[in-house]
């Protein structure tokens, strides 16, 4: 991006052409973005493999089908899976900016668009090497330098954990909303207790829980058999006071269809794990219509950093 001063005078702050005015420049750019978007909402957990990637694309999916215009970011950015997902092959070197300068994202159709870093490599299956403040920069530019346009949402779907993505999200998209995915398992749950906390800790305020993997329909008898248990999530969001959003039981065609890039759980086919997830999606549009806040900070008068806290540094 440019740095170049664009007053006609002397730049009385010395910053003319440095990088404090190029970031300057790009913290424009972000609110400039994110001002059009209604709705900002990031898929997390603390636990990989429990399916983030699928309610983040199907949820993406979902809302546009339902005619609002929706952007797809996917911040898992050494494990980008959503191009994948929903077999998008464009490349960002075949891109022209628009007479804004902004880059176009991927569309995949006339309501979805979505960037992801694949759309920036030339083999996907490169590895990406990056420490924190290169992952930081490019989340930022996802926001600031791609043409998102007026979304009525824009769905965020980060790595397992509570390191760089998720905070980078939290800090430069500060009005953003949580969803966080869990399976029902103990051991699972475990981690997601500290994706609630990382919520509480920077004030993110959370939509709810999505329990996924909540049982296997057998296809032949059509039977529920509960290879993870079921209900974990549930206890747990009732434990942390937050809304619990619905289960979804494991379906042969999710697998399917996120490799063959036509995901299942938003086909419109009649199956327990589509009405399930229809109401998923239903849940998260009448929590942000209804204008609820379910902080978790405000939850107690505690410190959120726990035992590690110290009092002379801490703004919690």
């Amino acid at each position: 991006m440019g740095s170049t001063c664009q007053s006609s005078g002397s730049c009385s702050s010395g910053t003319c052409g440095s990088a404090d005015a190029a970031i300057v420049k790009q913290d424009k750019a972000i609110r400039t973005s994110l001002g059009k978007i209604k709705n900002k909402i990031l898929v997390m957990s603390g636990k990989g493999g429990v399916g983030k990637s699928t309610v983040s694309t199907n949820l993406a999916l979902g809302l546009a089908k339902k005619g609002y215009k929706v952007g797809l970011m996917d911040v898992d950015l050494h494990g980008p899976d959503i191009c994948r997902m929903l077999n998008l092959t464009e490349k960002l070197h075949a891109a022209h900016a628009g007479e804004n300068g902004l880059l176009p994202p991927m569309q995949y159709n006339e309501n979805l668009k979505v960037i992801s870093l694949e759309y920036m490599m030339e083999d996907r299956d490169d590895p990406i090497i990056w420490r924190g403040p290169l992952k930081v920069q490019a989340i930022r530019q996802f926001v600031a330098d791609m043409d998102w346009g007026d979304l009525d949402y824009l769905i965020i779907d980060a790595p397992p954990g509570t390191g760089d993505e998720p905070l980078t999200v939290a800090q430069t998209i500060k009005d953003a909303h949580a969803v966080v995915v869990t399976t029902p398992q103990e051991v699972a749950l475990a981690d997601v207790r500290k994706s609630l906390n990382f919520c509480k800790h920077v004030k993110m305020n959370v939509i709810g829980m999505v329990e996924n993997m909540s049982g296997f329909i057998c296809p032949h008898c059509n039977e529920s058999v509960e290879i993870f248990k079921t209900g974990g999530g549930e206890k747990t969001a009732r434990e942390f006071g937050v809304d619990f959003l619905g289960r979804v039981p494991i379906d042969p065609r999710v697998v399917v269809g996120g490799d063959d890039g036509t995901p299942y759980l938003t086909s419109g086919e009649d199956s327990p794990a589509v009405r399930a997830f229809a109401e998923i999606i239903g849940n998260v549009e009448k929590h942000l219509a209804a204008g609820k806040t379910i902080s978790l900070a405000s939850a107690d008068s505690g410190c959120a950093c726990g035992s590690t806290c110290n009092p002379s540094t801490c703004n919690c």
